[in-house]
């Protein structure tokens, strides 16, 4: 006996697949990122991930308030100082660039959700997410830093904080600072699985963020462990994160679904600059379909257990219909 609907080609046949789907990607659970920068009438292509900026605050105005015409509503924001320290005093600092451009956000464009990603490494003159002595990235120094960060960004606007640094008992530490600033209920998501990965090139040219010596895997994850990260994102939960990362999303699918499993708390997946980069390069190669490419993986992302997705691809999503 035929299937009723599956031989079919046609319009009917499509919508019963439509129906039947079992994951459906929503475009209003996309968050896009920005890379803001110091100065004014500024604008650098990254050529490394092709259609992402480098933007000053005015500029970052015009393009938040252009998306939020297309119906993007939630952006994550990186900082990319002028000067960088040993400490990376700018990340943490009341008039630094990220304060700046959450300041003039949310006075101009106040309907978007504003999340703030947290960490040293833009801020660093030696390019790592901490304090460093002899070599050696410090846990319990770098928190103090990481409390400041977080209560700069909240007395700037943040709606969200997002720290990405891996510190062990960060999450804690943030909670504990910011409930004791009055800022009781400004949410955390926690970048909770983070593997040290291959897929940050393209940023890291964007941020100016690589190290100067040696790598991050003391402190970011190894991607042959997969019970790690079920442990790293209970340990952030019980610390008092509101919502849990995993990042990378297209090599790590599996983690998204074992964390997705263990917990209850809303998932996000990081669909980083490596993932976008490759998708431009096969399109511009000509070796894939950019739109069916970016919907694919963005499916596989979601269908894996995320909630929400952070994709560079947010804006071509809404600005060209994909999904």
């Amino acid at each position: 006996m035929d299937c009723p609907w599956r031989p079919r080609r046609n319009r009917s046949s499509r919508i019963l697949r439509d129906l039947a789907a079992e994951t459906v990607p929503d475009r209003k659970k996309l968050i896009m990122p920005h890379f803001v920068m110091e100065g004014s009438g500024l604008r650098q292509e990254i050529a490394s991930m092709p259609g992402i900026e480098r933007v000053c605050v005015d500029n970052l105005l015009r393009d938040a308030e252009s998306d939020l015409r297309l119906g993007i509503s939630a952006v994550l924001l990186f900082g990319i100082p002028s000067q960088k320290d040993p400490l990376g005093s700018g990340a943490y600092a009341e008039n630094g660039i990220v304060q700046r451009a959450v300041r003039a956000l949310k006075r101009e464009l106040p309907d978007i959700l504003v999340i703030t990603d947290l960490c040293l490494c833009e801020y660093t003159d030696h390019g790592h997410c901490g304090v460093v002595r002899d070599g050696a990235v410090l846990n319990d120094p770098t928190l103090e830093l990481l409390q400041k960060t977080a209560l700069s960004q909240a007395r700037a606007g943040s709606d969200m904080i997002a720290p990405s640094d891996m510190m062990d008992g960060r999450v804690g530490a943030m909670r504990n600072a910011l409930d004791e600033g009055g800022f009781d209920c400004l949410p955390i998501m926690a970048y909770s699985v983070k593997y040290s990965s291959a897929f940050y090139g393209p940023f890291r040219d964007a941020a100016g963020s690589a190290p100067q010596f040696g790598d991050r895997k003391t402190y970011q994850m190894d991607c042959r462990n997969s019970r790690e990260a079920e442990r790293e994102a209970l340990l952030d939960a019980d610390e008092g994160a509101d919502i849990l990362m995993v990042k990378p999303a297209l090599s790590y699918l599996d983690i998204i679904a074992r964390v997705r499993a263990v917990t209850d708390l809303p998932l996000c997946a990081y669909n980083v600059s490596g993932e976008y980069s490759m998708v431009k390069a096969m399109a511009k190669l000509g070796y894939g379909d950019e739109r069916n490419l970016a919907v694919e993986i963005l499916t596989s992302i979601f269908r894996a257990g995320a909630d929400m997705v952070i994709s560079y691809h947010t804006r071509d999503v809404y600005r060209h219909g994909w999904f």
